[in-house]
């Protein structure tokens, strides 16, 4: 039997604080990315900003679809690097590391999620 604290696994514990820290970077993203936009910068982080909030609140209620809008925005992520710098990995590295670091945890947890989705299901079923 799993380790359990109070009625999740330590794996749904963190698939929930993995997806706090989505939230908080995806805040970060559309509070700092409207203040570039507004001084004439990139859009992409206001852009990109949303669905990771989205994303975030999706994974603490147990929702694949929560994971699915990180990696949609990690794709946008790649497309926007790759547009903007080419296929320099110097100046990819910076731009793309930690999304992609984030998204290989995201993708991890898909399973999880779906165990979670599964579970509320049930419940609310009987």
């Amino acid at each position: 039997m799993p380790n359990t604290y109070g009625s999740r696994t330590l794996t749904e514990w963190l698939t929930l604080v993995l997806g706090v820290v989505i939230i908080l970077v995806g805040l970060f993203f559309v509070i700092a990315g409207a203040d570039l936009a507004m001084l004439g910068g990139s859009v992409y982080y206001v852009i990109c900003g949303i669905p990771l909030v989205a994303g975030g609140v999706f994974m603490l209620m147990g929702r694949t679809l929560g994971a699915f809008l990180y990696l949609g925005a990690l794709a946008y992520t790649w497309v926007w690097s790759l547009w903007e710098v080419g296929f320099s990995p110097v100046d990819l590295l910076p731009r793309d590391f930690g999304p992609t670091l984030l998204g290989i945890l995201v993708a991890l947890t898909i399973p999880v999620l779906r165990r979670m989705e599964t579970r509320r299901t049930l419940r609310e079923t009987v």
